[in-house]
């Protein structure tokens, strides 16, 4: 099957005019040229498009896509590469939209911000002023301070730790232990320890630790963490119960 220069423009968003200027450059020649002079292109040559919007995306310009292409003759090779850098950057953006959902949700809330919330997914440098002007220097301050002044060491520290009380519990949940068993209490007590690292000069209240574990079985972004809505809903139940008994 072919498709014609026409096609091959709207179904990628560009252009007719982009599509030859590529063939000109020896990127993307056509397939094929019709008797009334129009290019159609075959599979390979949308697979081979397909890598050139890749590496457009990555900002490389058009002669050093062209040294790409001709250095990795591997189609499917290359595209498992481009499909490997596009899911880090998919994590990457949903860390980044939760990071501002928690944000705006706590802000709403009156809620102390954490650090690691506020600033997961960005180099948070860069948003320096942004912060600041939202939020304010201090606060800015405050969070930077606090997330500096654990060193890489202590960040992934705080990052392993998140990420084991979160397969603890999934686990806990696949054995059906009920949200008040001994162990799954001892998971929570873990999970209010990290939150409380970088809430700031006090730990989060009852109140404050309740709309956490709402936020987490509102938000689906949250909720995968430990294994999807059922899975969120029960760390939310168990956060009750340490709640009621720990926090009242």
């Amino acid at each position: 099957m072919q498709w014609s220069i026409q096609q091959i423009a709207r179904l990628s968003g560009t252009t007719s005019r982009t599509l030859r200027h590529y063939d000109d450059l020896g990127l993307l020649p056509p397939t094929s040229i019709g008797a009334n002079g129009y290019r159609y292109y075959d599979e390979a040559a949308l697979t081979r498009l397909q890598r050139i919007l890749l590496l457009r995306e990555l900002g490389l310009g058009l002669p050093a896509i062209a040294e790409v292409l001709a250095g990795q003759t591997d189609d499917a090779a290359a595209l498992e590469a481009h499909l490997r850098w596009l899911e880090q950057e998919r994590d990457r953006v949903d860390r980044q939209i939760a990071s501002v959902t928690t944000t705006i949700l706590k802000m709403e809330g009156g809620e102390q911000l954490m650090a690691e919330e506020m600033l997961d997914g960005f180099d948070h440098t860069v948003y320096k002023d942004e912060v600041e002007q939202r939020w304010g220097a201090e606060a800015y301050a405050t969070s930077d301070r606090w997330w500096r002044g654990l060193g890489a060491d202590g960040q992934a520290a705080f990052r392993a730790e998140a990420a084991a009380i979160e397969a603890g519990l999934r686990d806990a949940r696949a054995s059906g232990a009920p949200v008040a068993d001994p162990a799954v209490q001892g998971l929570i007590a873990r999970h209010y320890a990290w939150a409380s690292a970088g809430w700031g000069d006090s730990a989060p209240s009852a109140e404050a630790y309740l709309g956490l574990g709402d936020m987490y079985v509102a938000d689906p972004r949250f909720a995968k963490h430990y294994g999807g809505a059922e899975g969120a809903e029960y760390v939310r139940d168990a956060m009750r119960v340490y709640a009621a008994s720990e926090l009242a």
